[in-house]
């Protein structure tokens, strides 16, 4: 297995002046899944990743270090669907994925739309298909409404990415925005500090690497440490040294779970 691979660390784009199914896997299969991979999982099966950034506060936290399901949403085998249970991509499920504008890079996010899904911000209130969706998981944690990061779809106040625009020019159909075929809306839990789906547009199936499993470690490490692609003097001598009392032993081996969303 590989060291972990740290997830992008992301934030939402400065703001600038305006310019014009399966049924989910139980306890006991998810822990099955997980002690085989455990013990028998490579870079092909498994891989290691570490939340760097608050994105997904409070499902993620900075410095949790999780393993990766890469099999999880594979097009099952002949024999491999009777072993292992394959599932689809749905809402709620968080995902790891290649970063549309940079694949070098990899983000984490909760998935809100698949294909043919309808959705749109209202202060800050999801609607998914024409109602209004209950978020347990999702944090505000500013009390002020942005103009665009609340009202969804919505005229830009900053600076989007080339395939954020595309989708406002193409997918917003009577104020909503219409997720293509093939391709999923992702969102961070912390709704208020994501640079997600809204900013640089949909999650090309492709992209999908898989799903979050459990957490293994989690270590209160500061987000400029994490983020870097190789572990710096500085944070090996700050796990040497701290390492008991900056774990949180509380999220050791705490499986992670998406949320049926409806």
């Amino acid at each position: 297995m590989s060291a972990s691979q740290p997830i992008a660390a992301e934030q939402p784009a400065a703001p600038v002046k305006a310019r014009k199914q399966e049924p989910p896997r139980g306890t006991i299969a998810e822990w099955t899944v997980t002690i085989l991979l455990l013990l028998f999982g490579t870079t092909t099966l498994v891989q290691a990743f570490v939340i760097p950034t608050g994105s997904m506060e409070d499902t993620l936290l900075i410095g949790d270090h999780l393993l990766v399901d890469k099999l999880a949403y594979s097009p099952p085998g002949p024999i491999s669907k009777y072993v292992l249970p394959y599932e689809e991509v749905k809402r709620g499920d968080i995902i790891v994925f290649r970063y549309p504008v940079d694949i070098k890079q990899t983000f984490v996010k909760r998935v809100i739309g698949v294909p043919g899904d309808r959705l749109r911000l209202e202060k800050k209130q999801l609607f998914l298909n024409g109602h209004a969706v209950n978020e347990p998981y999702k944090y505000n944690k500013t009390e002020y409404f942005d103009s665009y990061r609340d009202n969804f779809p919505s005229e830009p106040n900053v600076r989007l990415y080339d395939p954020g625009q595309k989708m406002l020019a193409e997918n917003v159909v009577n104020g909503e925005v219409v997720v293509p075929a093939g391709h999923y809306f992702a969102m961070g839990d912390n709704r208020d500090s994501s640079l997600d789906s809204r900013y640089w547009g949909f999650v090309p199936r492709d992209n999908i690497i898989g799903k979050p499993l459990i957490i293994y470690w989690s270590y209160d490490a500061p987000t400029d440490r994490l983020a870097s692609p190789n572990i710096g003097f500085d944070h090996l001598l700050d796990i040497a040294t701290n390492f008991f009392s900056k774990t949180r032993w509380k999220r050791t081996a705490m499986l992670i779970r998406g949320y049926p969303t409806q």
